[in-house]
């Protein structure tokens, strides 16, 4: 009998993946659409005394069916552990909220305290949030040390949300005599930007005892970074700070440094693809030198940081007994300045504690050391910059006015007119048959012609104007369509011809790219999507688009949409 009894149990493991008050259902591909079809979770989970831990991820879980789970939670007092990622593949995002706030109720019913919630990858947006709203400002939540939420799309005005639930969750919690003690916060690729960042920043200056922050790829510029790097150094005991993709700048990355020098407990700092540039890697060598005693990761890589620059960050370390790894990889170094950054970390006996240098962009021309020192105007003044430009359309148009006869007798604009200026008005005016016009107009034996003729029709792409969206799109389509279903055309010649219009790759001709606006990145987002578009290509746009460049940093959010896609699609190689 003891035996049976045994091997029953086992049986019972096997079936639900259980450790100890854990019930798991991870990866199970279920489509769970209504209370039938979750019976047996549910009875699983009332029969499970002492449950503290639910798994349901890689399941895709219906409103109706998040109810009936919900009911079966209400008396689990134990409840500790939310593992809730990617559960709404294939739902509405409408269907998102209802699910979320029933789950929240009966956890907030069964009076659990929670510790860890995870809803990673369910890309819910702000509405999303507003469906764990409730629950993080309840007492459920008093006790949570992990929040991740990774990939969910939460946006400006879900960073916003977030923020001010865990602001009132630890107000009300203080007032409790036991504050909010979050110790881990993940939230990459949410397209937080500045405003978002900023946010929970206050939040996170609040709570004081944040352990590791992850929030990569959120289209962070200095401003941001700046407000977030104020609030990290009231979180003394921080170990992790991963803040790759985002844009720090000379700005950021000072402002970055100066936090670091109150933290003495970091481990890993990720800036890869921050763009922290010379004088920001500077600054932050500067803090190595007198401060973070037990670092073990640093990541500097693609960042624009020259040669002398990166000697002094490696000669910062020399100290660091608990090194592990050093990553300059692709900057500014050059074969020479690689080469002697080897030698300088041989000579103090980390040589291999450095990482590849193998995608070292080179030592900058003169002309990008010149622009550096403009840069960080830019960024400032970008709102100026489009507000100039329209007046200076509209200054056109008035000028041109007097000559332009009545509404009546006007002239629809050739295509040769609208190419070589284009703006949307030129382009609706164009007419039904525009896509055509403009696709006969455009010589696709030429791959250079036809990624020039892209860009220009995608440059008035408006994502709010659904007419000139839809006519940009079309027109697209036509030309590259056409483009790629001639045997004669290059789509090697045309790649390499756009990346180099875009900034994104150097030519050995002088050609001078193109001001990259959104409307570029969002129709190669469409186009890549297209049973046209060579798939073979996709993985050389993605590893362009996912080194750090200048020439993107107005458009962020266009490109990190489009880097999303193109990981998403991305063929497996």
């Amino acid at each position: 009998m003891a035996t049976d009894a045994v091997a029953q149990l086992a049986d019972s493991l096997a079936k639900t993946q259980v450790v100890v008050g854990e019930l798991s259902y991870k990866g199970k591909g279920l489509k769970l659409d209504n209370a039938e079809s979750v019976a047996e979770i549910v009875k699983d989970i009332k029969e499970f005394q002492g449950l503290q831990a639910l798994r349901l991820e890689g399941n895709t879980i219906g409103v109706e069916a998040a109810k009936a789970i919900a009911k079966a939670l209400e008396d689990k007092s134990d409840f500790q552990f939310c593992y809730w990622s990617d559960m709404f593949t294939g739902r509405l995002r409408s269907e998102i909220p209802p699910a979320l706030n029933s789950l929240g109720d009966a956890i907030m019913m069964s009076g659990a305290r929670l510790r860890v919630l995870d809803l990673s990858d369910n890309a819910f947006g702000p509405d999303g949030v507003k469906g764990i709203e409730k629950l993080l400002k309840s007492t459920a939540c008093h006790t949570l040390q992990e929040l991740r939420l990774n990939n969910c799309g939460m946006g400006i005005g879900g960073g916003k949300i977030l923020a001010a639930a865990l602001t009132e969750c630890h107000k009300q919690s203080s007032a409790a005599g036991a504050p909010l003690s979050l110790k881990v916060f993940i939230a990459g690729r949410n397209r937080l930007e500045n405003d978002g960042a900023t946010a929970l920043a206050q939040a996170f200056q609040l709570m004081g005892s944040l352990e590791e922050i992850h929030i990569p790829q959120n289209g962070i510029n200095h401003p941001g970074v700046t407000a977030m790097a104020n609030a990290l150094q009231h979180n003394p005991q921080l170990r992790v700070i991963n803040f790759n993709d985002n844009t720090f700048t000379k700005k950021g990355a000072i402002a970055m440094a100066q936090a670091l020098r109150h933290l003495r407990n970091v481990q890993v700092i990720n800036f890869g693809d921050c763009l922290v540039r010379s004088e920001g890697a500077l600054a932050i060598s500067d803090t190595l030198v007198e401060g973070l005693p037990i670092l073990k990761e640093l990541n500097l890589s693609f960042g624009e940081i020259t040669e002398d620059a990166a000697l002094t960050v490696a000669r910062a370390l020399q100290d660091k007994a608990q090194l592990e790894k050093l990553d300059l990889n692709g900057n500014c170094l050059g074969e020479e300045g690689c080469s002697t950054l080897k030698e300088t970390m041989e000579n103090m006996n980390m040589g291999d504690l450095l990482g590849s240098l193998s995608d070292d962009e080179g030592e900058p021309e003169d002309d990008d050391e010149d622009d550096d020192d403009d840069d960080e105007d830019d960024e400032d003044d970008d709102e100026e910059v489009g507000e100039e430009e329209e007046e200076e359309e509209e200054e056109e148009e008035n000028q041109i006015k007097p000559m332009t006869p009545p509404p009546s007798e006007a002239r629809p604009p050739d295509v040769s007119s609208f190419l070589s200026f284009p703006s949307p008005d030129k382009l609706l005016r164009l007419g039904a048959k525009r896509a055509v016009l403009i696709e006969q107009q455009v010589d696709v034996n030429d791959a250079a012609k036809t990624a020039e003729a892209f860009l220009k029709v995608s440059s008035v792409y408006k994502d709010q104007d659904e007419e000139v969206k839809r006519a940009v799109l079309d027109s697209v389509d036509a030309i590259l369509k056409k483009a790629f279903s001639s045997d004669s055309f290059s789509t090697f010649h045309f790649i390499s011809s756009l990346l180099i219009m875009l900034g994104l790759l150097k030519s050995e001709e002088k050609v001078k790219p193109m001001r990259v606006v959104a409307g570029h990145l969002q129709a190669i987002e469409h186009a890549v999507q297209q049973d046209y578009f060579p798939q073979e290509h996709i993985a050389v746009l993605d590893a362009f688009m996912s080194r750090h460049s200048r020439a993107c940093e107005s458009c962020a959010g266009a490109r990190d949409s489009l880097k999303s896609t193109l990981q998403r699609i991305r063929p497996e190689c």
